[in-house]
């Protein structure tokens, strides 16, 4: 019986590369739907993953779990624990109004994508990132398409602040060419690439990563085809009740990544800041109260 205060996300999570390709079929198929997806029987979710009830059974024993029937309990009793939680307790988000409300749908689809984002993001690989995103020996390319682009231009302005280094690529694919040019081994390139997905941003990190540059994807919980050639991926989960997609969970881990990049380089960030804002005193651009 795996320690009760070990989740059975961070089991599958833990186990994964101990798992079969099968089997990580069926790991994929319950993360993705977390936890619904693991309390149901066990012939339904071998349906469900495309798998054998076999290959069920096995995983599960993987994970330290004696059989399904153990596997399943364990899922309904960490639904339990979550729903006698404060925050699962409230009525409304705004108690003005009916659950049926905007706001309120609104409010638990972003909560929602926040929880199944952070759910899935590997903190080793966020550090390894991390790692390539604060190295300033390389330099940082960031490109975002049609929606994406206010994203791609956001991490510039603080990435720009923060190392040298960093170019931000127009939106115009016709002159990505110019920076594959000057793109060298060892370089990174940042994008950002959401549904409906950008033929010619696969194209992009193909180039790019055939000169050896090193390519961070940041996409949406259903990954964009950017995904077969980029070294880092993470998935923003972002649908909310709108014809719109959501940037929130996106902009969350985003700024955590920021947060991250400065702390990690922090005296070298400093010393650029005060520089920074020197340039900005002699401009006289920001009003200074004395």
């Amino acid at each position: 019986m795996p320690n009760s205060s070990q989740t059975v996300r961070s089991l599958i999570r833990s186990r994964y590369e101990s798992l079969t390709q099968t089997e990580r079929k069926l790991a994929n198929s319950l993360l993705e739907n977390y936890p619904a997806a693991g309390l149901a029987s066990i012939t339904i979710v071998a349906e469900n993953a495309g798998v054998s009830t076999p290959t069920v059974a096995r995983m599960v024993q993987k994970l330290g779990f004696k059989g399904y029937p153990q596997f399943h309990k364990a899922l309904r009793e960490e639904l339990e624990a979550q729903v006698s939680g404060p925050i699962k307790k409230h009525e409304n988000w705004a108690s003005e109004a009916p659950d049926s409300h905007m706001l309120n749908r609104f409010a638990d689809s972003v909560m929602h994508n926040l929880s199944q984002t952070l759910s899935h993001v590997d903190t080793e690989k966020f550090d390894q990132a991390v790692s390539v995103l604060a190295d300033k020996e390389n330099q940082l390319f960031v490109v975002g398409g049609r929606i994406t682009r206010a994203l791609a231009d956001y991490t510039f302005t603080h990435m720009q602040a923060i190392r040298p280094r960093v170019t931000h690529m127009t939106s115009s694919s016709a002159t990505w060419p110019h920076y594959v040019l000057d793109m060298a081994e060892g370089d990174v390139l940042l994008m950002f690439d959401v549904r409906r997905y950008e033929t010619n941003l696969l194209r992009l990190a193909e180039l790019a990563s055939s000169r050896g540059v090193k390519v961070i994807l940041i996409t949406d919980q259903w990954a964009s085809p950017v995904a077969k050639v980029a070294d880092h991926i993470f998935n923003c989960w972002v649908e909310i009740p709108s014809a719109w997609d959501s940037n929130i969970a996106t902009m969350m881990l985003l700024e955590a990544m920021i947060a991250a990049v400065q702390e990690k380089i922090w005296p070298e960030t400093r010393e650029r800041f005060e520089r920074l804002d020197e340039l900005f005193d002699m401009t006289r651009l920001f009003r200074k109260f004395s």
